[in-house]
């Protein structure tokens, strides 16, 4: 029996991330190329996926954010899960994945991980750097691997794990104004979560590829 995907959406806006949204100047391949190169002083922003999640217990796991050259723009080039899946069904992703023993860092975790998932081949791509950890309800502490992505490349979908992949323009995702704040309420009176959530036309980014998100964004706003 397929489990029913869970809608983000059906949970109230409590509020906007509201923050500027960021020059296009600062977005393109070189300017982002540049920040990583840069050490300079900034705020990773708390989730309360972490909550009540031990970090001794954490599993490693790490996801490609793959920011691609679309002429002299970047789009996120993000997936969205099968239905049939036990966990996070229908869930828009970074293609990624757990840590396997002969994984020799979290950068070929996410490498590994892409070419098996969507068949993006690691020589279309550049790593720019990581962004911090970010653990998970589900128990997994997720490594963030940034990276420049240059076509023409073919994508290949792993039908038992992806069900589409799709581009959103790094613009839009990195505007405050795209930013919403949501909570629901946790089983059995556990208290309330809060998340963010990015719709983009038909999609809903949220959860753990919208926290990396907004630290990225909050990264390159430093």
């Amino acid at each position: 029996m397929i489990k029913p995907v869970f809608d983000p959406m059906v949970f109230p806006v409590d509020g906007i991330g509201g923050e500027a949204a960021l020059d296009p100047a600062a977005l393109s391949a070189a300017s982002v190329r540049a920040r990583f190169a840069r050490t300079l002083p900034w705020e990773p922003e708390a989730s309360d996926e972490a909550l009540g999640t031990p970090a001794l217990r954490l599993r490693r796991a790490a996801v490609l954010v793959p920011l691609v050259e679309r002429g002299t723009s970047l789009n996120v080039l993000l997936t969205r899960r099968t239905d049939h899946l036990a966990s996070h069904a229908g869930q828009v992703s970074f293609p990624g994945g757990r840590a396997e023993e002969l994984d020799s860092s979290p950068i070929e975790t996410a490498l590994r991980e892409t070419e098996e998932e969507i068949g993006l081949h690691r020589r279309h791509i550049e790593i720019v750097g990581v962004l911090p950890d970010h653990a998970t309800i589900s128990a997994y502490r997720i490594t963030p691997v940034v990276a420049l992505v240059t076509p023409p490349f073919t994508l290949h979908a792993d039908p038992g794990e992806v069900a589409e992949i799709f581009e959103v323009p790094l613009t839009f995702l990195m505007a405050g104004a795209h930013h919403q704040r949501r909570t629901m309420d946790l089983p059995e009176g556990a208290g309330k979560r809060t998340f963010y959530a990015m719709p983009y036309e038909q999609y809903v980014i949220w959860g753990a590829s919208a926290a990396i998100l907004r630290n990225l964004f909050h990264f390159l706003r430093a």
